[in-house]
């Protein structure tokens, strides 16, 4: 989510912190999975954040930044070797599944619910959005997409994020310039159809609560 946070003149972004803020209300540790070097974790006032990277140059910017109380260099499709069972009251990942292949985003999400005692949080594009890296080891291709769909088969409330699909493209940034009058175009998009539609939304919150 750094690209999201980092773009501005986006009212958008807003919602996506408060329907965060909202799905991990009770949660006062928390794992952030693919963390990168954003604080979106602090900013919601969570209690007891580790972060998890893959991409050790992130890894010691986030240390350096204090961004989480803890920042662990791991391959984020294995985190069953690192992390117990039921260790984290949630375990998150914005805009990280998506990076894995199918195979290994599944296993993501079955390590993320067994390391989780309270909730799994998913923040991603919703379908497959191409998208390049911009280095050849930064990590940032897309290899996947994830569907509404089958995230609710899987038992996730989804909802719909950054407004309508047609206006987003890599990164989760605007097409259309000026970013602040296409943003406004955005929110409406969202708070008059893609929250509730999250098939037709740029992107995808999928929470799911453990054991209940």
């Amino acid at each position: 989510m750094t690209a999201l946070i980092r773009e501005g003149h986006d009212p958008n972004r807003i919602l996506v912190k408060l329907a965060l803020r909202k799905a991990l209300l009770d949660c006062e540790n928390v794992l952030d999975i693919g963390c990168g070097v954003s604080n979106t974790m602090r900013q919601l006032g969570i209690s007891h954040t580790v972060g998890a990277d893959g991409y050790a140059p992130s890894v010691e910017a986030a240390k350096r930044q204090k961004t989480h109380d803890q920042v662990i260099q791991c391959d984020v499709s294995d985190l069953s070797s690192q992390f117990q069972p039921k260790q984290f009251d949630a375990c998150v990942a914005l805009d990280v599944i998506e990076h894995l292949t199918k195979p290994d985003g599944l296993k993501l999400i079955a390590d993320m619910e067994r390391i989780a005692k309270k909730r799994v949080v998913f923040f991603t594009p919703s379908g497959f959005l191409p998208q390049r890296h911009t280095s050849n080891d930064d990590l940032q291709e897309h290899l996947s997409g994830w569907e509404s769909s089958e995230m609710e088969q899987r038992g996730y409330r989804v909802m719909g994020l950054l407004g309508p699909k047609s206006l987003r493209g890599e990164y989760h940034a605007l097409k259309r310039r000026p970013t602040a009058i296409w943003g406004i175009v955005s929110l409406m998009g969202q708070c008059l159809w893609s929250n509730r539609h999250p098939a037709d939304a740029a992107a995808i919150l999928c929470v799911k609560s453990i054991g209940s």
